[in-house]
């Protein structure tokens, strides 16, 4: 496997494995989060906010405003890969599958843990399918691509975004609480560890976390490394 990030390497079959196994468990993740009632991510305070107003499941609003945020990639002149298009699809497809098979859990005692295990799991499967390399998920995408056209910081921009789509999924009735916070501050490091984990040639590039659905490679010199 090549050492950057969105380079083809010669373990196709085994890239591919990765990169649909780590997909289907951030869907999982989401969904146990969802389960714990403690507080979601911000994509997903959106995402459950619009579901409860549309009557659509949440998988479906997740893979529907995917789609969405692709096409503003247009006028941002990104390039989806093969990774883009599976993450719109693949993470709600698992996420209301496992919403299906799992009941929500009564007990504080229970759902605490069942929420630090889906953030754990969260992170574990970002670093799966980002060292796949099959390029960014749209979220991403759309964040690398704010970046580069405006020339603001990474962070600055991940941050506008973040917070415009927890407030706006806040105001729709998507839930925010411990859950939402505990997740905003372990998911970076966790995702981080498991980079490393999963392909220590690469742990030398950043991960953006928060939902966050593949990161590009960055350049030298990029704002992201300051």
């Amino acid at each position: 496997m090549s050492g950057r990030l969105g380079t083809p390497g010669p373990r196709l079959p085994s890239r591919l494995v990765q990169l649909y196994a780590g997909l289907s468990l951030y869907g999982v993740s989401a969904a146990l989060q969802l389960r714990a009632g403690l507080g979601l991510d911000p994509w997903d305070v959106l995402h459950q906010g619009i579901a409860r107003h549309s009557g659509l499941s949440i998988g479906t609003v997740c893979i529907v405003v995917g789609a969405l945020v692709l096409l503003l990639w247009i006028p941002l002149r990104q390039r989806p890969g093969l990774g883009t298009v599976s993450n719109v699809v693949v993470i709600g497809l698992a996420m209301d599958a496992t919403l299906r098979l799992t009941p929500a859990p009564g007990p504080l005692w229970v759902r605490v843990p069942l929420l630090v295990f889906a953030v754990v799991l969260c992170g574990s499967a970002t670093g799966l399918y980002i060292t796949a390399a099959f390029g960014p998920g749209p979220r991403d995408g759309l964040m690398t691509g704010l970046h580069r056209r405006t020339g603001r910081s990474v962070r600055l921009v991940r941050t506008c975004i973040e917070l415009a789509v927890l407030a706006s999924g806040f105001f729709l009735g998507g839930s925010v609480g411990a859950g939402t916070v505990f997740y905003a501050v372990a998911i970076g490091p966790l995702s981080q560890f498991f980079l490393r984990v999963f392909e220590p040639r690469r742990a030398g590039y950043p991960v953006t976390g928060g939902g966050a659905r593949h990161p590009e490679p960055v350049p030298e010199g990029d704002p992201v490394r300051q």
